[in-house]
């Protein structure tokens, strides 16, 4: 039986990509191999959303180490990367994020020594959710439920390879989770490049707050986790979403990047929002649901981005003191708006500019973690702490990831009580 090792990099909707091509190579009488020495292929399904480095620095490694191995490449595969790809592994068979469905015949051409590039996405895409699969941690469950967006976006390469917005069907959605839930998941990722934009390839608002309340309404002991939404889509359902928010059942965690604190900045961007209404929405959000887990993104080094406007990006980081915050150095991608731009950043004083913005995020996250002291309640366990430590990660009713020391399995639900805390976590004790 042919062996097939899986690494997969970037975000949930990647890993779910790589949890149904493991579930449709196991039905069609494939193994999966937890450790790439056992396989004869490897699949590396990457993300290229901050560029092609680390991509291709995973494929040389990859290529290096096991010389005698099938590599196949999958995920966002952006034209510009194609050829240094082949540089590095001429052998490599290439299948797109709108291809899962056909990975058994790209894995078949491939070990008949027969490498093919499958990326022409189909002309009426199928939807991605109740596929076969092999999910990585049983405890959860990462349900895609739209590809693509509708955004506007001047520097993003991703808009490019995954086009425009499809939405799954509701029913559709709902019957995974429901699935996921009988099987043992306790924690349902709702994920897409834009949740907010769900339904709006069909409907003039999303028809997100609809879609969660259905899947809350399931029976059982899980929670709901909610990914990014993009300011311009969640505003005009705002007060819905604080109600969703609200619900046992749902995480109150809230990930909306602002990108810049600069509306010049934004505008040069794309992005279809003031820093003013981004403003707006947390604090809305904030005071009715207190305690709310807050992650945001930054991008510094916008081409044409001064030192006020990045002076306004800190202000704005330092006024809301988010709870989790990425922050990205821009690079310029090939086919975008922005790579085309005048008066790129030199890189190192984007890199500079990084550091500074990370700095003053550390110190309010270190304050805010602070605040969790003495909590007692109830975790779910998520999965392994580091290596060796003998801890385990859970996560709070605000998503706050909790190191608890102890003998655990992801899923089980642990009272504990607070009483250290880093500006990336939270220490407990059993209680």
């Amino acid at each position: 039986m042919v062996k097939i090792h899986f690494r997969t990099f970037g975000c949930p909707t990647n890993f779910s990509e790589s949890e149904s091509m493991m579930g449709i190579l196991s039905k069609a009488k494939f193994e999966i191999a937890d450790n790439p020495e056992d396989a004869l292929v490897i699949v590396l399904n990457i993300c290229t959303v901050k560029g092609n480095t680390t991509s291709l620095r995973e494929i040389r490694k990859t290529a290096e180490q096991y010389p005698n191995k099938k590599i196949i490449v999958a995920g966002c595969i952006t034209q510009d990367i194609i050829p240094e790809i082949y540089s590095i592994a001429p052998e490599a068979s290439l299948i797109g994020t709108h291809n899962i469905r056909e990975i058994v015949e790209v894995v078949e051409e491939t070990i008949n020594d027969n490498p093919v590039q499958n990326l022409i996405p189909p002309k009426n895409p199928e939807t991605k959710t109740n596929l076969p699969k092999i999910r990585k941690n049983k405890s959860v469950a990462i349900i895609p439920i739209c590809s693509g967006c509708t955004g506007r976006c001047r520097y993003c390469s991703v808009r490019i390879v995954k086009g425009k917005l499809v939405s799954y069907p509701i029913e559709q959605i709902v019957e995974e989770a429901q699935g996921s839930i009988m099987h043992g998941a306790r924690q349902i990722w709702i994920t897409a490049q834009d949740t907010a934009a769900y339904m709006l390839d069909k409907e003039k608002k999303t028809k997100l707050p609809e879609l969660i309340a259905k899947i809350a309404k399931l029976p059982g002991d899980f929670k709901i986790r909610i990914g990014m939404m993009n300011i311009n889509n969640l505003y005009p359902v705002i007060d819905e979403m604080i109600g969703i928010l609200q619900h046992e059942k749902v995480f109150r965690f809230l990930h909306l990047p602002a990108q810049s604190g600069s509306d010049e900045i934004l505008e040069k961007m794309g992005r279809d929002y003031s820093a003013r209404k981004f403003r707006e929405s947390i604090k809305r959000i904030r005071e009715a649901i207190p305690g709310i887990t807050v992650s945001t993104d930054i991008i510094t080094g916008f081409p044409g981005e001064t030192k006020i406007n990045f002076q306004e990006s800190v202000k704005l980081i330092d006024e809301i003191q988010p709870d989790v915050l990425n922050v990205s150095k821009f690079r310029p991608r090939p086919g975008t708006e922005a790579a085309e731009m005048e008066n790129q950043i030199p890189g190192e004083d984007a890199k500079q500019r990084s550091k500074y913005i990370t700095s003053i995020f550390e110190w309010s996250a270190y304050r805010k973690n602070k605040k969790w002291v003495g909590w007692a309640g109830d975790i779910i366990i998520e999965e392994k702490g580091k290596e060796g430590t003998g801890t385990y990660i859970g996560r709070n009713h605000a998503y706050k990831p909790v190191i608890v020391e102890g003998s655990f399995n992801p899923g089980d639900v642990v009272k504990v009580r607070i009483d250290a805390f880093t500006m990336h976590d939270l220490r407990g004790r059993v209680s």
